[in-house]
């Protein structure tokens, strides 16, 4: 198996978990878009999203339209999350049909309140999707890999892990395998 790319290993590890009655835990985290500081008095809550932001989220639905299948989004309250949620829907239509929650917990930037948030998740959920903020989203996502993989989770960029854990309360730091990552300077 040394002999496959990494992503192939991937593949193949995923079709043994399954299998062998494993079902791995999917983690979809999505920092929010660029946000606007024109308004310097605004609450940090309050801000809305830039030109860029504006842009690139539903350039970022459409893009991950075409390698996943349409799931429920958790999102923090802040405006700038909620905007990109909306534009993330606009590029991806089949959003929708999903049922979206707004969770206060979400807005946060530390790793360990979102680790928390995550661990609480259902045993029935297979794929956990947020949009949060940094810099939690980027720690939680070197923890869950077990090494410093990303410098700084850039604004609307996505990752995906796949948790080899088959309930989200079990999960540790090292449990992570990356699956794919997709950054807006990545998109044409």
């Amino acid at each position: 198996m040394s002999n496959l790319c990494p992503s192939a290993q991937l593949c193949l590890w995923s079709l043994w978990l399954v299998d062998s009655g494993f079902m791995a835990k999917h983690l979809h985290v999505l920092r929010h878009a660029k946000s606007s500081w024109d308004e310097p008095g605004l609450q940090d809550r309050e801000r809305a999203l830039n030109k860029r932001g504006r842009r690139d989220a539903p350039r970022m639905g459409s893009a991950l339209s075409r390698t996943l299948a349409p799931m429920s989004v958790s999102v923090s309250p802040a405006k700038r999350a909620q905007l990109t949620l909306s534009g993330l829907i606009e590029g991806w239509p089949a959003l929708t049909e999903q049922e979206h929650n707004t969770v206060e917990d979400l807005y946060t930037f530390s790793a360990e309140d979102l680790l928390y948030w995550i661990c609480e998740r259902s045993e029935g959920e297979s794929n956990v999707f947020i949009i949060s903020h940094n810099p939690g989203l980027t720690e939680l996502v070197n923890a869950l890999v077990g090494e410093p993989w990303l410098t700084n989770l850039p604004t609307c960029g996505y990752v995906q892990l796949a948790l080899s854990v088959g309930r989200w309360v079990d999960i540790t730091p090292g449990d992570g395998d990356l699956v794919f990552s997709l950054f807006p300077k990545q998109l044409p």
